[in-house]
């Protein structure tokens, strides 16, 4: 299994340097990614600062795993890489980052989109909202 889940926020740098690493891989045509991104959200006259992130690891990843098989058996996709950040992740900063691949652009659209909606129904990843005034609340998905 591959591990997806890391501490804190995803750099730019991660994600230039996946990118760079299918340069070499000349039967790929198309890429889509999903980057996730920490808002400054308001709630109640309060603005999020950061997200702290938790999981019930063991059962993360093996859903992430689970997610990752399902979308290669439904999507002819060459590569898959998926990453989830733990811990504080400031506004503005990203957390989720989902890259296919694919032979046609048609098939990475539609399996990013997958991997994206699949993560966000079905894997233990818990967000605490955190405010400019130190106080924190759950995070709720819309």
């Amino acid at each position: 299994m591959k591990k997806v889940l890391m501490q804190g926020a995803i750099s730019p740098e991660k994600i230039a340097n996946s990118i760079a690493h299918h340069q070499v891989k000349t039967n790929i045509g198309g890429h889509s990614i999903f980057l996730g991104q920490v808002r400054a959200d308001e709630i109640e006259g309060k603005i999020v600062q950061a997200i702290d992130y938790s999981a019930y690891e063991d059962m993360a990843e093996k859903e992430f795993h689970n997610i990752r098989e399902a979308a290669f058996e439904k999507f002819d996709l060459t590569c898959l890489h998926i990453y989830h950040s733990l811990g504080i992740v400031k506004a503005g900063e990203i957390c989720l980052f989902v890259f296919t691949s694919s032979k046609h652009r048609a098939m990475v659209f539609d399996a990013c989109r997958f991997i994206t909606e699949e993560i966000k129904a079905k894997v233990p990843v818990f967000g605490k909202e955190i405010f400019e005034d130190a106080t924190h609340q759950w995070k709720t998905n819309h």
